[in-house]
């Protein structure tokens, strides 16, 4: 498909010709509801451009063949028909026909719409449903004036891709199955790309520099297949572009992430090649990709733009427009003020209990996770934020974790109620030996096949008591005593003392899990200084150095120190 062919935009109003349908395709078969949708859409336009699907065709002798697009073309030539038929002859007839291999009878069926003939067989019977659907469409407006703003859109506003392709019938019905039945539709990159290949754009290209032009595209491709550079330019998941060069490309032509117009982005790139040589918009895609591709090189860029993007404080269009016209001290020094920008606020009252609170709780500890890894790493440690955003299951979610728990929230069964006994016991064995009857208790109430919710509690403020430090409840809420963890449905772990968090983390671990650097230095009790730590526990000494570690690698940032 990459070879002689015809891409272009056209007006409908300026579609001509004799298209026919070849037998490998069906009949006519749109609904009320597609005929609908497609008259709204183009309605609601409301004198602005408006750009259909392509259609995408074949020259055969004088004809064309209607590869794909035949339900949409069909459609118009009925509203064609039914605005010709209302004003009487005023708006004209449409400008082309369609034709079918196998059913002789349609084309003359679609000039001179019978409902009569309805029933005589299943294309007369849908292209009557459609010119009716048509027909109340109009009707429920003001009929004169939609009629001529319609066809005025069709003249000036509305437009086709126009794909034409210069392929054996073998291929040309390969192309269908892929179009139609496979219903994987041609991309917004893939018209791009063919852009490149037209005989019929004036191109100033050769043959060569196509070939050129035609490695190099699948080389960004296949960079941007590597998870790690994916992850940091984008939060999308793969399954949200069918090819990744799609990201440079919408970059290039500023689509906004909420747009719904498939093909925004290649009608851009239209309007850019009736301006400007198509070699100068192929060195704009390169130049763009290697810009993308030295932000993600370079240390300090790639872990600046990584959190700014994982945050959501600036998208990638965001970020690429900041860069606009600055040096690279320019540009650094903007992207620390968006940083501190996002860490507005005072972080000390924050608490968990706070829903709005721990949005901006989460923001502090990436960014004190991305911070510590960029600065402890020298270049050689990077912020992995293709693991941080998805993993083999789908996207990862994150949650407050509490460093130690002293409540049962979410404890709500007996099978919570004995995982938490079994994860506590080695712990309370650990932490004192001469909770001989403590320990005993707790194995007995695991036993039970019969325990009850008030006995399972008695037992947990004892455990709880011996696996907690004196004064630490006031804190159980604060940014001292919460980290960042994968969420999880084991209500057990999360309301665990900070002994058996500690060693189902490091056996997580070992276990090659991802966890985020500064949760893994919190449970190896990193930040605190050796003569204060004490193994078992998470107190007072813990959290005072957790909180200046966060002081001390986020100072720059913060509007104030934590305290």
């Amino acid at each position: 498909m990459e070879k002689d062919i015809v891409l272009e935009s056209r007006l409908v109003g300026t579609i001509k010709g004799d298209f026919f349908v070849p037998s490998y395709q069906r009949g006519y078969r749109w609904g009320k509801t597609e005929v609908i949708r497609l008259l709204d859409d183009i309605y609601s336009c409301d004198g602005d451009s408006y750009y259909l699907q392509p259609v995408v065709v074949r020259k055969n002798g004088d004809k064309y063949e209607l590869i794909d697009g035949q339900q949409r073309l069909t459609t118009i030539y009925l509203v064609y028909r039914y605005m010709n038929n209302a004003s009487g002859g005023f708006i004209d007839e449409p400008q082309f026909s369609l034709y079918y291999e196998t059913r002789k009878k349609s084309a003359s069926f679609l000039q001179s719409v019978d409902m009569a003939r309805k029933e005589e067989n299943i294309d007369f019977w849908f292209i009557c449903n459609a010119y009716d659907s048509i027909k109340q469409w109009f009707e429920a407006k003001e009929k004169k004036s939609v009629l001529t703003n319609i066809n005025k859109y069709f003249d000036e506003k509305v437009k086709i891709i126009w794909y034409e392709v210069n392929d054996s019938d073998d291929a040309a019905i390969s192309l269908f199955a892929r179009l139609n039945i496979g219903k994987i539709p041609l991309t917004s990159a893939e018209l791009v790309k063919a852009m490149f290949f037209s005989r019929d754009t004036k191109l100033g290209i050769d043959k060569n520099m196509q070939k050129e032009i035609a490695l190099q595209w699948d080389n960004i491709e296949k960079e941007l297949h590597e998870n790690d550079f994916w992850y940091f330019l984008t939060n999308q998941s793969i399954a949200s572009y069918q090819t990744r060069i799609d990201l440079v490309l919408d970059l290039i032509a500023g689509k906004k992430k909420n747009s719904r117009e498939n093909y925004y982005t290649f009608f851009k790139f239209d309007e850019m090649r009736q301006k400007k040589p198509v070699r100068e918009i192929w060195h704009k895609i390169q130049k763009t990709f290697l810009l993308l591709k030295d932000w993600f090189e370079n240390h300090e860029l790639y872990h600046k733009i990584g959190y700014i993007i994982a945050s959501k404080e600036l998208t990638l269009s965001e970020v690429y427009n900041l860069s606009l016209n600055k040096t690279k001290a320019e540009f650094i020094a903007a992207l620390d003020a968006s940083i501190r920008n996002s860490m507005e606020g005072v972080h000390s009252e924050l608490t968990y209990e706070n829903a709005a609170d721990q949005k901006k709780i989460k923001k502090l500890l990436l960014l004190f996770n991305v911070e510590s890894v960029r600065q402890n790493g020298e270049h050689s440690q990077w912020f992995p934020f293709d693991k941080f955003k998805f993993s083999n299951d789908g996207r990862v979610a994150w949650s407050l974790e509490h460093i130690h728990a002293q409540q049962s929230e979410g404890l709500k069964d007996k099978k919570a109620w004995k995982e938490w006994l079994r994860l506590h016991i080695p712990s309370v064995e650990a932490v004192d030996r001469k909770q001989e009857s403590l320990i005993e208790e707790m194995k007995s109430a695991f036993s039970k096949s019969n325990l009850q919710r008030k006995d399972f509690e008695k037992i947990q403020q004892k455990v709880v008591q011996v696996l907690s430090v004196k004064g630490n409840t006031e804190y159980i809420h604060s940014i001292s005593n919460l980290s960042l963890l994968r969420a999880s449905d084991n209500a057990a772990l999360n309301n665990s003392a900070f002994d058996v968090k500690r060693n189902v983390i490091i056996k997580m671990d070992i276990e090659g899990q991802y966890i985020p650097f500064c949760t893994r230095m919190v449970f190896l009790k990193y930040y605190t200084p050796s003569a204060g730590n004490q193994l078992h526990f998470w107190g007072e000494s813990d959290r005072k150095a957790y909180i200046d570690a966060i002081n001390r690698v986020l100072g720059k940032y913060l509007p104030e120190k934590i305290v």
